[in-house]
């Protein structure tokens, strides 16, 4: 039994099938229903690998805003105006100030 389907469910199935769309129908439909489910399959890989890229991306970004925001707030405590400055030049400076300290 198939999904509360018997054998006799199928057959009659089966015989409706054939009765619409004929016996030389069948082949070509059952292969066009196989092309289709393989591309719903691709595409279906494809979204996830896509939702699993966009997942990274996010997760790097938050970690880069955390990280510019570190180095705006360590500068910030050390009187350094961080407007307009790289977070390279506000190590930079960072590092100077320490060293002088």
């Amino acid at each position: 039994m198939i999904g509360g389907l018997g054998p006799s469910e199928l057959l009659i199935i089966f015989a409706l099938i054939m009765l619409l769309f004929g016996a030389s129908k069948l082949p070509e439909l059952a292969r066009s229903m196989g092309t289709s489910m393989g591309e719903f399959k691709k595409a279906h890989k494809e979204s996830e690998l896509s939702l699993k890229e966009f997942e990274s991306f996010i997760k790097n970004t938050n970690s880069e805003t955390e990280k510019t925001s570190t180095i705006k707030q360590t500068a910030l405590n050390l009187g350094i105006d961080p407007e307009n400055k790289s977070d390279d030049e506000l190590l930079t400076e960072i590092n100077t100030m320490l060293k002088k300290e």
